[in-house]
């Protein structure tokens, strides 16, 4: 899988994940549903920010990775709540569901035949076979990390620039600047 087939497998995935939410009943299934899907998202948050928008910004509009970038945060914030927040909450499945659909807008606007961002990035030329081998392995320690396997040292992660910089824990994000970080763990 190259690239844009790893990005959009995550995306698949997580709309799986949330169609399962809207069927399942117990609350404890919703709690593991959404925990997983956060988790996926976070992810491939990653994954995009990290190598994918990154190699983007030298052939792609500007504006179009601004937009992501934002849509990126406004999910975060979103994860934020619902890690933060449980099934027996009133609004736990609205929130589950608002980030659903925020999440899959973005994907509509990264998958747009000629006009999304992967269609111009290939177009452009970009490696995408190269870009896959780094996201297989940032994947990879983004995930154990993530799940809190503490053998897996904390990398640096930039959102929008070096001073926007943030430990990679398994603590909330918040607000810092033009993005989110991570929150340290207390």
């Amino acid at each position: 899988m190259d690239a844009v087939a790893m990005l959009k497998a995550d995306h698949r995935k997580v709309a799986d994940i949330f169609a399962q939410f809207e069927k399942a009943r117990g609350k404890d299934r919703k709690q593991k549903l959404a925990e997983q899907a956060c988790l996926e998202l976070k992810v491939h948050t990653i994954l995009e920010e990290e190598i994918f928008y990154p190699a983007c910004r030298r052939v792609v509009e500007t504006d179009m990775l601004n937009e992501a970038y934002v849509e990126h945060d406004a999910a975060k914030l979103m994860i934020n709540d619902i890690e933060a927040g449980g099934p027996d909450e009133a609004f736990y499945d609205a929130k589950v569901k608002v980030l659903s659909e925020m999440i899959m807008h973005h994907v509509e606007e990264e998958e747009k035949r000629s006009e999304g961002l992967f269609s111009l990035a290939r177009a452009a030329g970009l490696d995408m076979d190269d870009l896959a081998d780094q996201m297989r392995a940032r994947k990879k320690t983004a995930m154990a990390r993530l799940q809190g396997h503490p053998e897996i040292p904390a990398e640096t992660h930039v959102f929008h620039g070096e001073d926007n910089a943030f430990a990679l824990a398994e603590a909330p994000m918040r607000r810092r600047g033009g993005g989110l970080e991570m929150q340290e763990a207390r």
